[in-house]
């Protein structure tokens, strides 16, 4: 059901957001205590303001009104993914490369399967982090495949 009302949203809000010159981050339609919600996350490459957030879910609400994929009641919110942005697509990856990032994986790479660190290369079959160790600075290689879940990092 859930991924159903992600593909329906994912096709309603593309165009909105091709014509505004922004970019679908990511979906989500979950349920907290009784209330659903459905989560639409944006961003461009200076970032997103509330007025925008705004005027995409004017007019995704008017387009999942029309469409109406969803039978029960639900919250819509659209925002930005905020400074710790989730990586998703290959693209998101290369676009990290540089940045301080998170990665989990499937399974342990090293002995451990939690990496935090600053992405110096991706080439679509496997990432480079360099991991600081104390003084030192290690670079850990992450095939793709094996990425669970992966986002920006803040540093301190």
């Amino acid at each position: 059901m859930s991924q159903k009302v992600t593909e329906i949203t994912e096709e309603l809000v593309t165009p909105i957001l091709e014509s505004m010159d922004l970019e679908l981050v990511d979906i989500e339609y979950v349920k907290e205590g009784k209330n659903w919600f459905l989560r639409v996350y944006i961003d461009s490459e200076d970032g997103v303001d509330i007025e925008e957030c705004g005027k995409v879910s004017e007019q995704l609400s008017e387009e999942l009104d029309r469409v109406d994929p969803i039978s029960q009641a639900y919250f819509l919110e659209v925002s930005s993914p905020g400074v710790e942005r989730p990586l998703k697509k290959e693209s998101d990856f290369q676009k990290a490369i540089g940045k301080h990032v998170y990665v989990k994986t499937y399974e342990q790479i090293d002995g451990q399967k939690e990496f935090e660190g600053t992405l110096t290369s991706f080439d679509g079959t496997e990432l480079k982090i360099d991991i600081r160790i104390k003084t030192r600075t290690k670079t850990i290689t992450i095939p793709y495949e094996k990425v669970a879940s992966s986002r920006l990092a803040v540093s301190f």
